[in-house]
């Protein structure tokens, strides 16, 4: 195959938008997107509330240093401020840019684009389309990338980056129609494949492919991983499957009732409510049902998200997929009745180790999106700020990469190692001894996460959990593929899979177990205070052997100094 200028490995708003980006900075590249499923199907169309931008469409009063200063609170001070500097500055571009090409934002009585309040925030500034704005800006880059001539590999399983003495040469993926394993030599490499809370499992609003691919990927070729302890739990999950009901909901005036009919959040954030801060927002429902105050039912234990009293016209025209996302999964109209919620594992503040142009510490291979940690969350993630992450890093990330693949040579990539790669696979169908079962690992996973290094955590259950997930990597050494054939073989791609969360949880529990502090998502019950003096620092993990190794790297400040976070 002739090598590729860039090949971007996933297909959702980070790898579109860096597409789109690079072939407007120099349309005489060769770009390919590789995608495990159909671009417009990837985890970006499930964003449901919106993006942030200081637009003062609904807030006249909103500014860029606003939303700089609520993202660096909202982080617990573990944000780089730089990169939150070119987060909010860029926004109002990016939106607007949006908007230009197509996309079919809400609006306003003025017909500005609408704006809806959103936790952590000061003003109302999350942009939405509906309860669909992931959705819709996945069909509008889409359409983009198609028009600009960008190649599409879909239904591609990325496993490894080639390398020749640490130098990259482009990537080894299997076609997932043939199982053929094909070479992608490229000058430059960019990963926006997503994040990885799907390890949770059973509590979990991501898609079943979140299983950070890319992450796994980068950290076997040694390139470092940052603050991977940082799990964040969206605060309003359904009860019985996890999938998320948009934050856009409480910005809408939902309110969260306990069992004994109480707007429980006066208690934890007074001056917020409902929209404080999403870590310290799960919190507070988990403390609500483990103190006694939750509803009982045999899926588990939950607190109602009301919405009766917004009336059946809001809902149907700002919250359409909510309502038929609640009825269809819990059995109730939220125009008539309180929704089931309860906290579930959604996103990924830590990732691949990137500059804030989107490059890691490898030439030729960058990350954008949930996937890297630039990092602009810190140690908590506004909602309203993940599109825009996605969208700002995707397109800086995807311009540098144009402007720097002439800086690399191409590679052939070998025979040999297509077909090392492909006996690797195939030894998965050929196990000596005893075998495991994908099933059981994959249960076992979620559940030890789920109990151990969840929303709170413990010294002595992390320890639990690490030495759990260093017995199921031993255990992973004997698992089998039953299906042996070629053709769409999901049960040798759910190995794959479950590979890449394995390495990824180790290097969350291990992360979780050294930062002995609380701070933002990040909850230790026996060391409960943030410590600056110790703790104001960016966890490293790189692979050494088979095991992690941790590190550090200082937080990047600027013009706001430590204080504490109050809502």
């Amino acid at each position: 195959m002739k090598p590729f200028d860039i090949v971007i490995v996933g297909g959702g708003g980070a790898g579109l938008y860096a597409a789109m980006e690079a072939m407007k900075t120099n349309p005489a590249l060769n770009i390919a997107v590789l995608s495990k499923v159909y671009p417009n199907r990837s985890h970006t169309s499930a964003a449901q509330g919106g993006a942030n931008a200081a637009l003062a469409n609904k807030a006249k009063d909103d500014t860029v240093e606003l939303h700089i200063f609520d993202t660096i609170k909202g982080s617990d001070y573990l944000a780089d401020q730089d990169a939150v500097d070119i987060l909010c500055s860029e926004a109002p571009k990016i939106i607007r840019e949006l908007d230009n090409i197509g996309t079919p934002w809400s609006r306003l009585e003025d017909n500005t684009i609408a704006q809806r309040p959103f936790g952590g925030a000061g003003r109302p500034r999350c942009c939405y389309c509906a309860d669909k704005t992931g959705h819709t800006i996945l069909q509008t880059l889409y359409e983009q990338c198609l028009k600009k001539g960008v190649f599409f590999f879909n239904e591609y399983f990325a496993l490894q980056l080639s390398l020749h003495d640490s130098r990259m040469k482009g990537l080894i993926a299997m076609n997932m129609k043939t199982g053929k394993i094909e070479a992608f030599p490229a000058r430059t490499v960019l990963f926006a494949t997503g994040g990885y809370a799907k390890m949770y499992w059973n509590r979990s609003s991501n898609a079943a492919g979140n299983t950070g691919d890319g992450q796994a990927i980068a950290y076997r070729a040694g390139i470092p991983l940052k603050d991977m302890e940082f799990v964040q739990f969206h605060p309003t999950g359904l009860r019985k499957s996890g999938l998320l009901v948009t934050e856009g909901a409480r910005g809408e005036g939902g309110y969260l009732i306990n069992a004994l009919g109480e707007r429980f959040m006066s208690r934890y954030a007074p001056e917020k409510m409902e929209l404080g801060p999403r870590d310290l927002v799960s919190r507070s429902i988990e403390t609500e049902i483990l103190q006694g105050r939750g509803f009982d039912s045999p899926a588990g234990k939950y607190v109602h998200l009301d919405l009766t009293h917004l009336g059946a016209d809001l809902i149907k025209s700002r919250l359409p997929q909510i309502r038929e996302m609640s009825m269809y999964f819990e059995g109730v109209d939220p125009i008539d009745e309180p929704i089931p919620v309860r906290p579930t594992a959604h996103y990924s503040m830590g990732g691949i180790d990137t500059d804030n142009y989107g490059r890691t510490v490898m030439d030729g291979v960058y990350a954008a999106g949930e996937c890297a940690c630039v990092s602009v969350h810190g140690a908590n993630r506004l909602g309203g700020n993940s599109l825009l992450d996605i969208l700002v890093f995707g397109r800086i990330a995807g311009h540098t990469a144009a402007e720097e693949a002439g800086k690399f040579e191409p590679s052939p990539i070998t025979a040999d190692e297509i077909a090392a790669t492909e006996a690797r696979l195939r030894s998965y169908m050929q196990p000596s001894g005893h075998f495991e079962r994908y099933g059981i690992l994959r249960e076992e996973l979620g559940q030890t996460l789920g109990q151990n290094v969840g929303i709170y955590r413990e010294a002595s259950k992390i320890r639990k959990g690490v030495a759990d997930l260093r017995e199921l990597q031993e255990r992973f050494t004997h698992v089998r593929v039953n299906d042996t054939s070629d053709v769409f073989n999901t049960n040798l791609m759910q190995v794959l899979e479950l590979k890449n969360m394995l390495d990824l949880a180790e290097t969350v529990a291990a992360g979780a177990l050294a930062r002995e502090e609380s701070r933002g998502s990040h909850t230790r019950t026996d060391f409960p205070q943030r410590d600056d003096e110790k703790w104001h620092k960016h966890t490293i993990a790189t692979i050494e052997g088979d095991r992690v190794k941790l590190g550090e790297k200082p937080v990047t400040m600027g013009r706001y100094e430590l204080q504490e976070r109050t809502y």
